[in-house]
């Protein structure tokens, strides 16, 4: 008789990466292709990432790819992880998201970050010259909130304006952050939660644990958090160590500030890095879970049992698409998910 897998609900966080060799067409095939996978597969959402001006990876805008993705996926929810929220209208990603609820029901997620997904030169030529920085984010995650359930005040600026479509259900909004003001701020409007672990590895179990214990009922009558982590998995040890340096490399290139594609496997096996390399390295790794499937079934079970998350929502950004789609075909099996 085999032994009983370890459960734990799973999702999915893609970045629409761009290897290097490869076209950003290549990759956003490479989204469907993965959204298809995952939606078979059992994983419970599949959230596709805003990013703008950086060569290694090409979704601007998730609220198109969802529309795809919705068109040729049954069952998994889609969603934004997230849209970055300062450069926007909350009405009008409020109208994006309704209609991508009408659309696919009861399968739409809306998250959004206070980021600006890529350097602040290319932040002000998205916004016009109007990037706020995040100083407005609270207000405008409230008004979503607001014009989402209907409930917008007396004195608001939408008051008494038809928001479209109207329908009679709506998308879950999730607050993503990588400290203590996201969780705050979620726990304050009655919202879900996510922690970006696979940007910062350190503190994210306090601030999942204090937004559990600060949140007061309001989109949400109860706290729902889970824990974004990066994982690379692999059939062997050595594959993934392989698979591994070139996200070594990746880090290496975003901390001396070099907009370059992701690395190719032949580029990482060719890299010598230097003492100030390794250094980086070394500080960077706490953010990866990689390894066989028990070696990283083992690590990510503590990680949620350390958030004591409701899910777990996976990266992984790999040196080859197949090595990345592996991942998550290896992470399906490790947790018996049903597809």
């Amino acid at each position: 008789m085999s032994p009983t897998r370890p459960t734990l609900r799973l999702s999915v966080l893609d970045q629409s990466p761009v290897i290097h060799g490869h076209t950003a067409r290549d990759a956003l095939a490479a989204t469907v292709d993965l959204a298809q996978m995952a939606d078979s597969l059992g994983f419970t959402r599949y959230w596709c990432a805003e990013h703008h001006g950086l060569q290694g990876v090409c979704n601007p805008a998730p609220e198109v790819m969802l529309a795809r993705l919705g068109s040729v996926t049954k069952r998994i929810r889609l969603g934004s992880g997230g849209v970055m929220l300062p450069y926007y209208s909350p009405f009008k990603v409020a109208e994006q998201f309704r209609m991508l609820e009408a659309l696919f029901p009861n399968r739409i997620d809306l998250g959004v970050g206070r980021a600006p997904g890529g350097d602040m030169r290319t932040a002000q030529a998205v916004a016009m010259g109007q990037y706020n920085r995040g100083d407005q984010f609270p207000q405008q995650v409230q008004d979503l909130a607001f014009l989402l359930r209907g409930e917008v005040p007396p004195d608001h600026l939408a008051e008494g304006v038809l928001l479209q479509p109207a329908i009679d259900t709506r998308p879950e909004i999730w607050v993503l952050g990588s400290s203590d003001f996201g969780g705050a701020l979620a726990a304050r409007l009655g919202l879900r939660f996510a922690f970006a672990h696979f940007i910062n590895a350190h503190g994210g179990d306090m601030v999942a644990q204090q937004y559990r214990e600060d949140f007061e009922s309001g989109y949400e009558d109860k706290p729902y958090s889970a824990a974004a982590v990066f994982v690379i998995c692999a059939d062997t040890e050595a594959e993934a160590s392989a698979l591994e340096r070139a996200v070594d490399i990746r880090r290496l290139q975003m901390a001396y500030g070099v907009n370059a594609p992701i690395p190719s496997l032949a580029q990482a096996a060719d890299f010598t890095p230097t003492e100030r390399d390794r250094l980086i390295i070394e500080r960077e790794r706490p953010r990866t879970i990689c390894g066989t499937p028990a070696q990283v079934a083992e690590r990510m079970l503590a990680l949620r049992d350390r958030f004591a998350a409701d899910e777990l929502v996976v990266l992984s950004v790999t040196a080859s698409y197949q090595a990345r789609m592996r991942t998550y075909e290896l992470l399906a099996e490790a947790f018996d998910l049903q597809g």
